[in-house]
Formats: structure tokens, sequence, C-alpha cells
């Protein structure tokens, strides 16, 4: 399922964020792979009730459990931050943006750019058609500036939960 797809669901199924819930985030931040049994005996909960309250929490949106990789090290060679600037209405552009498989993450930001777009390329020839033949091709793209990304130093998503 898409992430465009679980954010318009998450509206419709609204989950309570309590302790337990938050604790059981918590524990899958720390490794993803850990069972629903050790989770429940942290949390105080048996396996099958920590099963499905994460599986309330993945279905409303609130959160994934994936693979976190270096996409350098699975071979794309290049791996850049695109600074976009639109003309209009920036929802469509943001959406355009997600459709395309090498972009990774967008946001809609406020400041210099209007948009910024993680991207991931096998090549600087790859990283050039990306840019020029699809991301400056959508409607309302008035011009972009890519950020190399040259070393990875850190990728975490384990920040907790407020």
């Amino acid at each position: 399922m898409s992430r465009d797809k679980r954010t318009s669901e998450k509206a419709e199924k609204h989950v309570v964020m309590d302790d337990v819930s938050k604790a059981i985030i918590e524990q899958l931040q720390q490794d993803g792979r850990r069972s629903y049994a050790a989770i429940g005996k942290v949390v105080g909960l048996s396996e099958a009730a920590v099963r499905q309250r994460v599986q309330r929490l993945t279905e409303a949106g609130v959160m994934q459990v994936v693979a976190v990789t270096d996409p350098m090290e699975l071979g794309f060679a290049r791996q850049a931050m695109v600074g976009i600037r639109c003309a209009g209405p920036l929802e469509p552009v943001a959406d355009a943006l997600a459709a395309i498989d090498a972009v990774d993450y967008v946001v809609i930001t406020a400041g210099t750019y209007d948009l910024l777009a993680e991207v991931v390329a096998e090549s600087d020839e790859a990283l050039l058609a990306l840019i020029s033949g699809q991301i400056r091709a959508i409607e309302g793209v008035t011009g972009t500036e890519t950020f190399m990304y040259l070393q990875l130093r850190k990728q975490t998503y384990s920040w907790g939960v407020r």
C-alpha cells in the first residue's frame, strides 16, 4: 500500500496513542524484527494483543515496519536532495513527484524551495535523466537545485514517541 493511501486512510482509522502503543512503537524502532512475544513482556501485553495493536497502528498509517537500507550499498551510485521551486498550487506537483519511482521522499516546505524531494539513481546519467526528463517536466516546476549526497553518515528513525 502506498504512503499516500495510508495517509488518506489514517483520517478514517484514528488510533488513540496511549502509553502502551507508544512503548510498542519504541520497541519496534529499536529493532523492527523484535518478536511480538518479546515486546509483550516489556509492555505487559500478550503476544496476540501486541500483534493486534501493531496491525491497528500500521493500518491507521501511524507507523510502518520496514528495512532501512543504504542506497549506495545497493547499487544506487547517486543519492540527492532536490530543492524545487514552483508556480501555482504545490500539491499537484508534490503528487507528481511522489509518483516517480526514483523519488523516495517528498515534502512541501517553507523557505527558499517550495518542495524537497530525495532521489536515488544508478548513475550520473540516470540522475540527469530523472531531473531533466521527469522532475523539470512536471507542470508547475520553475526551477531545481540538486544537492548530491557524498556519504551517508547517519540515518535513523528511532526518535521515539512523545
